[in-house]
């Protein structure tokens, strides 16, 4: 278990990108950064598993689709402190989560791969996703808002899962932070400070808990910390600091709605906004990862009481709780709101809905008396007509959108139904990140 609190605060420097342009040189300057393709296609090269790789510029509004998305990323690199950005991947493992790091805000980087991997069907196949940069499919996501500087890989086509993950990873975590570089003489337009020690009394101590789930040994697993997998742990408590370092990561295997992003990760809206108000409205324990979607009852029992007795030893009076994750996983999570109540931590539980398309069917698939205090981060399960676009960029020229053994294969260019919003990039808001408003019916 690591510390929750850090001795010395984290400085997060903003440098917002408006205009993204290839050039000669990586330049930034005026909220504008221009990078050097080759220099950049250089580095995502480097691992001899990339067969190729190649870049391409999107920006809002335009009537531009791309596809075979495996993560995406906000470029930021330490300039102050201990070790650097992505810990254990691309760095040394160093702990991470004060001194001063720098992020490009504002724009994205979009790692996208031809690759079909070695397991075809059922739940732990592999799946990419789509963004579209225009219309309704873009309003479903915040990622349409920002200029993405689009990575394209070429992977061998007999690479095992596991390796494929290495190989997408690391590259695209060598390009984001050469490209934050950009910014290590400029002056920010912001700093924010975050996790200075409080340590209040007075003030009711708070802890996120977020279920993550875990995928088994031949596959990448949903969540890694410092690069290790975390596969059967029970709880781990992080500083909230060490996401913002990139020591929290996913898997590029399967970026369907419930699967969050690095740049998902990198800027944990409930995270974010609770360290916003530590020392103010709250003191910060804390977050808690529970790793969940244990095979039998007895085991998500366990899991739901181990992740109560870490926020309890961490002297929380009060949790949010969410998840990662689809289907049974959910028993976890209601599990552990029933958990922490009753050992007094009063729970605040933040969870999407499922409804079906008509929005008539059940919302969760497991209620407990004891969560009576629940935000509701909208459906997952809205069908949506894309039109066809202008552009395509990134892996896959045909997609495969719906995912069954035989599901047709379509241009990427057409028009596409989609019967549900698993295959846009960020069209689940899992945790409460964007802006919404309520309508009663």
């Amino acid at each position: 278990m690591s510390r929750a609190r850090h001795a010395t605060p984290l400085e997060l420097a903003d440098f917002p990108v408006e205009d993204l342009q290839f050039g000669g040189k990586l330049h930034y300057a005026g909220r504008r950064l221009e990078v050097d393709e080759s220099e950049l296609v250089e580095i995502a090269s480097r691992d001899p598993r990339v067969l190729s790789a190649r870049l391409d510029i999107v920006r809002p509004g335009e009537r531009t689709r791309v596809t075979g998305i495996r993560d995406v990323v906000e470029p930021r690199v330490k300039v102050d402190g201990a070790g650097q950005v992505f810990p254990g991947i691309t760095n040394p493992v160093v702990p991470v989560g004060a001194g001063r790091t720098h992020r490009l805000s504002g724009m994205t980087l979009i790692t996208t791969a031809e690759y079909e991997g070695t397991i075809r069907t059922g739940t732990t196949a592999q799946r990419s996703a789509i963004l579209d940069m225009w219309g309704p499919g873009a309003e479903l996501t915040g990622f349409s808002r920002f200029p993405g500087l689009v990575l394209t890989f070429r992977l061998p086509p007999n690479l095992i899962e596991a390796e494929a993950h290495q190989a997408i990873q690391g590259a695209e975590y060598r390009v984001a932070q050469r490209l934050a570089e950009a910014t290590v003489a400029a002056e920010p337009a912001d700093v924010h400070t975050h996790g200075a020690a409080h340590g209040n009394p007075r003030l009711p101590r708070t802890v996120v808990i977020v279920g993550c789930i875990t995928e088994s040994e031949h596959l990448p697993s949903g969540l890694g910390y410092y690069g290790l997998p975390v596969r059967e742990s029970l709880s781990t408590v992080v500083h909230p600091n060490e996401l913002l370092d990139g020591a929290v990561t996913g898997s590029t295997m399967k970026t369907i709605a419930y699967s969050p992003t690095t740049w998902d990760w990198q800027n944990q809206p409930l995270a974010l906004g609770v360290s916003r108000e530590h020392g103010r409205r709250l003191d910060f324990a804390g977050v808690v990862l529970q790793r969940i979607r244990f095979e039998s009852f007895r085991e998500k029992e366990v899991a739901a009481h181990n992740a109560a007795q870490v926020a309890r030893a961490l002297g929380a009076e009060a949790a949010l709780v969410t998840w990662i994750g689809s289907g049974n996983a959910f028993l976890e999570v209601m599990l552990t709101v029933h958990a922490c109540e009753q050992k007094g931590i009063k729970t605040v539980l933040v969870t999407y809905e499922y409804g079906g398309k008509d929005g008539v069917d059940s919302p969760l698939l497991f209620y407990d008396a004891a969560a009576d205090a629940v935000v509701s981060t909208g459906s997952r399960d809205l069908a949506l007509e894309l039109p066809p676009a202008d552009r395509v960029v990134g892996a896959y020229e045909r997609l495969q959108v719906l995912n069954y053994p035989g599901a047709p294969v379509v241009s990427a260019v057409d028009a596409m139904s989609l019967d549900a919003v698993d295959a846009i990039i960020g069209g689940t808001d899992l945790w409460g990140g964007r802006d919404w408003t309520c309508r009663a019916h």
